[in-house]
């Protein structure tokens, strides 16, 4: 399994930007995806996460209301929408796709910027 992140860029705040994230193999529609994000120095931290039939999501307490998690099975994405971006939304934003407690998957993480 292969997850390949994108959309991350340099906004100001107050901005939206949407990440996309593309998966291969035949476990997406299975698997639970989720949004984590780290700071240079900082651990990695949850951002929001969907469950395979995409009835049931949650968020980190600091994007709630601002944040939206979305999937598509049938492109084997999940989505991240973000609005009202603010300079402590900066961050290496990664896709994790799970299956089961052994089925663990990472991309590369994509940069998000946001300027006051």
């Amino acid at each position: 399994v292969q997850l390949q992140a994108s959309g991350g860029g340099l906004v100001q705040a107050g901005a939206s930007l949407r990440l996309s994230c593309a998966a291969s193999g035949r476990s997406f529609r299975s698997a639970t995806l989720a949004w984590f994000r780290q700071v240079p120095g900082k651990e990695r931290e949850f951002v929001a996460f969907i469950r395979p039939s995409g009835s049931s999501l949650g968020y980190a307490d600091s994007v709630k209301g601002r944040f939206t998690i979305s999937r598509d099975n049938a492109k084997n994405t999940v989505y991240l929408h973000m609005d009202s971006l603010r300079p402590e939304d900066t961050a290496v934003y990664y896709c994790n796709q799970r299956r089961g407690v052994y089925e663990e998957y990472w991309g590369q993480g994509t940069l998000v910027t946001v300027s006051s």
